[in-house]
Parts: structure tokens; sequence; C-alpha cells
């Protein structure tokens, strides 16, 4: 780099294209001449440089088509050991995607390292107040900026440069296709249905609701996710059966009777101040359980949504736009809780179909 203090013109040998540095308030202290890099000295190791930035930028250019086409030809699903145990495509992607990025980087360090202006620009301090002069400077170092990085007389490194991050939006495009279908009515009903008890989450034993004291906060899950020969419901494996209970998730509170608030058409949704809402927050669909017993209040951890459950769940706090979904509760012949129906509303995270339900 330039000596900061050098009073002689920082333009190399060979051109005159960069700007002269200017008189310093502050004596030379001494440091030693700058030395030219062979790319400022000598014509031929420049265009070289050149070319092998624009290269670089090629090859990305290249790695992210490469990528369309793995995306689109190679196979996923039951091989996924093809290559070192790994599937053919998620090496594929993996290595085009990482290259193309990789490319770019080098390129423009490499840029930066042997094309672009080679002095230093020391600014001293002045007061932070954005005056005019402030302003004025910016603008003039920003071109400064411009007119050091060459970005205007190479013409053959910029647009390489600008082709290669172009490209780069072609894998963001095709990844979209991965997002999957929309929920569609998916979310507009779950496994609860008439009759079936509520139980325990993990170990599955129905809740009576005798056991319950005010205050207590149970998780608790659909009967018909924990199959006997007794209750005679269907075996449900693999992503079925995730997804039911993603979807039929519930918590379960206890509270004085005179606490609750019901809802219009939900005055015999309780049973003696027992009263159940989904447990998955109206946000963006994180779980939810922590409880505050005086206020009634259930927190979402991931964003701070509070939900009042003695008032039809309503949103107190936070970016969820509209309660928790409420499960009408009963009791059956020996006392235990069941469900009077599916819930009445879409469960899970607000999306631009709920209103269509």
């Amino acid at each position: 780099m330039t000596d900061v203090h050098d009073k002689t013109p920082a333009v190399p040998p060979h051109g005159d294209h960069t700007p002269a540095v200017p008189e310093e308030p502050i004596p030379n202290p001494g440091l030693p001449a700058h030395q030219w890099r062979p790319t400022d000295v000598d014509e031929r190791a420049e265009k070289r440089a050149e070319r092998q930035v624009a290269a670089m930028f090629g090859l990305s250019m290249v790695c992210a088509l490469l990528f369309v086409v793995a995306y689109f030809t190679l196979e996923i699903g039951d091989n996924f050991d093809t290559f070192m145990g790994l599937g053919a495509s998620t090496v594929a992607l993996g290595t085009t995607l990482g290259l193309a990025l990789l490319l770019i980087g080098i390129g423009i360090i490499q840029w930066a390292r042997k094309l672009m202006g080679d002095h230093e620009i020391v600014e001293m301090r002045h007061p932070a107040a954005s005056s005019q002069e402030d302003r004025t400077a910016t603008l003039e170092a920003l071109a400064l900026g411009g007119e050091e990085s060459g970005i205007g007389r190479r013409p053959l490194v910029r647009n390489t440069l600008i082709g290669s991050v172009a490209l780069l939006g072609l894998p963001a495009v095709v990844l979209l296709r991965d997002l999957g279908p929309a929920p569609g009515d998916k979310l507009a009903s779950t496994i609860w249905e008439k009759g079936m008890r509520v139980v325990r989450d993990v170990v599955g034993t129905p809740i009576k609701a005798s056991e319950l004291e005010i205050g207590d906060l149970v998780n608790a899950a659909p009967e018909a996710l924990f199959p006997t020969e007794e209750n005679g419901y269907p075996e449900i494996e693999g992503v079925p059966l995730q997804v039911e209970k993603a979807k039929g998730a519930i918590i379960v509170v206890k509270m004085e009777p005179g606490d609750i608030t019901p809802g219009p058409g939900r005055e015999n949704w309780t049973v003696n101040g027992i009263i159940c809402y989904s447990k998955i927050c109206t946000h963006v669909g994180c779980p939810i359980s922590l409880y505050e017993r005086t206020t009634h209040h259930v927190l979402c951890p991931c964003h701070q949504s509070t939900f009042d459950l003695a008032d039809s769940a309503k949103v107190v706090f936070g970016p969820a736009h509209r309660p928790l979904p409420q499960l009408p509760l009963a009791v059956d012949d020996e006392g235990y809780l069941i469900a009077q129906s599916d819930f009445t509303e879409p469960i899970g995270a607000s999306y631009w179909e709920r209103e269509k339900q």
C-alpha cells in the first residue's frame, strides 16, 4: 500500500487514471517508499488479471446454470446413497451452488487485490454533524471509489460480475418450487371428533375432570393417537401420525368458573372451569404452554404472543392476530373429558386461504 504521507502522486507508471494523494497535514514519519504491484507496472499482467477475474465470474454463471439443470434432471427419493453415501441430487445441488458463490467471492477478492486503486486514503477526525460539506465530501468519496475500482474502465469485469450475480437468482427461483402446495383446507379439520377422549400427551392416559385442580395446565392430545384394543382407533404411523399430532395438540387449563368470559355460543364449551385450546400459536405455529396462573395468560416462547385463556384466548400482546382456537369439552359417563366436536375453525398459523374456510 502507498505511504499515506508520501507527497508523490500515487499514479502507476503505465497509467494516469488513479487520482493523486492530496497533501496531508501530518509530516511523513519516514515510511518506506511504495512498492508497485505487477499489474500497476505491466499492462500484460493487468490484462491477464482482468481475464482471470472475468473467468471467475464466468465460471460462476456456468455453475448457476448447472444447478438448475441438476435440479430438474437428477432423481430424488430412495436413491439417497448414489455418491459416497449421499444422493446425487444433494451432491450436485450443493456443489454447483457453493461453487457459484465461491467463484464470485474469489473474483471480487482478486479484483480488489490486483486491479483496484493501490493506495490508502486517510480521513481526518471531524465533527459528526452532517453538514453540507460532509455530504459533498461523501459524494466525492463515492465517486473516487467508483473511479478507483475501475468498474467504468473494465467492461469485461463489470459485465461478467453483473451476469454472475444475476444468474444466482435462478437457483433461488427454482427452489421456490420446493415450498410445497398451499395449505388449502388441510388445517380446517383435525383428528378430533365428537366423543373422543382427551388424554395426556406422551403417556396417553385419559383425564378425569375431577383430577384437575385450580391452576393446572395439562398438555394433552386426542385419544386416537394412542390406539388400543379397548378404544378401537386404527393405527397411525409415519408422517400421517406426525401431522395429526401437530394439528391435534391442545392445552387443558382449570380455573375458577367465574373467571371465564365465554365467547358467543360457547357458554357450554367448558366443564366446571376446565377449558381447552389448541396448543399451536396462531402467529407462525409454535407450540405454547408458558402459563401465568394469576392472569390466565399463556405465552408463546417464540415471539411472545400472549393470549388470555379466560377470555376466549384473545390476543393481549405480540404479533399474533387471532385467538387460539377453542375445543368444546364435555364429560362422558365415567367422568373423563371428551370433545364435543372438532375445532370449529382452522388451527395453526394464519394463512391467506383461511377466510375461504
